[in-house]
């Protein structure tokens, strides 16, 4: 039997192995299918709805030969039905792999520490790696290197925003935040994440100014204002954020051949401008894609592998 790994966070893998499985998932892109899952079965427990996240995994999973089970939050009641140390046991018995996307992750730490298999982070309220692995497999795949550019997300401080930050970090590139008050990136994220830039000689920044943040920027980056649980937030929300929308004129500030990407889905009028997903430099739905290929890669590793060498 393996060791198990779980992904919990961007930074449960070593560069090296972030590195490995950025090569990976493009080679899955080309060849998508394999056996890498014959006779596995993963589980996914969503407490949270998804059409991109479900839809990759299960498709990802049956490309490699496995079978997939979804459950819903009613039948899953982390805590309500019956103690997720349970639910870790006894789907260790069923089942080879558990994604899960959570309200609390305190329920993935609860998963990994009771579960005799793989835990996947599939999205929490504090990361959401498996967007963060599709976020550089498309950087690399359109700038063809991680190293040395620079990144600039123009929005909340919030899941999407902390996994980026740290997986920028971690490969070697420059992470500038720009987020208006009271809606900052947390300072223990700044700090890891400037730990690691430091290594590489690049830096992380937070600042108020979208267009401070995008000058000279390689990739610019945003996405929603209100996330899924924050809906009563979102009339505040949408004055606060008031001058953070991405746009064409935004765009001309970075590079010329600067990308735009979104973890979607989008809300058109808020962070973005209608037009931007149409936009000539937009990867968006590149993006969106290569969740699919990125989490096979993951799946294939945790599942089949202990280390890159």
């Amino acid at each position: 039997m393996l060791h198990q790994r779980n992904f919990l966070s961007i930074l449960d893998f070593s560069l090296l192995e972030t590195e490995y499985l950025v090569k990976r998932a493009s080679e899955l892109k080309v060849d998508q299918f394999s056996n890498a899952l014959t006779t596995k079965n993963i589980v996914l427990l969503f407490e949270k709805p998804s059409l991109r996240t479900k839809v990759s995994f299960d498709i990802g999973i049956h490309q490699m030969g496995g079978h997939s089970l979804y459950m819903g939050a009613a039948e899953i009641g982390f805590e309500t039905r019956e103690p997720t140390s349970d639910i870790a046991k006894v789907l260790s018995r069923y089942a080879q792999g558990i994604v899960a996307r959570v309200n609390k992750h305190s329920s993935l730490v609860d998963l990994a520490k009771h579960s005799e298999i793989p835990i996947i982070n599939a999205l929490s309220d504090w990361e959401h790696p498996c967007q963060t692995m599709a976020d550089l497999q498309t950087i690399n795949e359109a700038k063809q290197t991680l190293k040395g550019l620079t990144v600039a997300f123009i929005g909340d401080g919030n899941n999407v925003a902390r996994s980026l930050a740290l997986g920028i970090a971690a490969t070697g590139s420059t992470f500038t935040i720009a987020s208006p008050k009271n809606h900052d990136l947390d300072a223990c994220t700044l700090n890891l994440a400037r730990s690691m830039a430091a290594k590489h000689g690049t830096s992380i920044l937070a600042v108020r100014d979208p267009q401070e943040a995008v000058q000279e920027a390689d990739v610019v980056y945003t996405d929603v204002w209100t996330s899924m649980g924050q809906e009563l937030e979102s009339g505040e929300r949408r004055f606060a954020f008031k001058g953070y929308t991405v746009s064409p004129e935004l765009m001309n500030h970075a590079k010329s051949k600067a990308i735009f990407m979104h973890d979607m889905p989008v809300h058109y009028g808020e962070e973005v401008t209608p037009d931007m997903l149409d936009h000539p430099n937009s990867v968006v739905l590149d993006q969106a894609e290569n969740r699919l290929h990125s989490q096979k890669a993951i799946l294939e590793f945790l599942l089949t592998r202990t280390s890159v060498k």
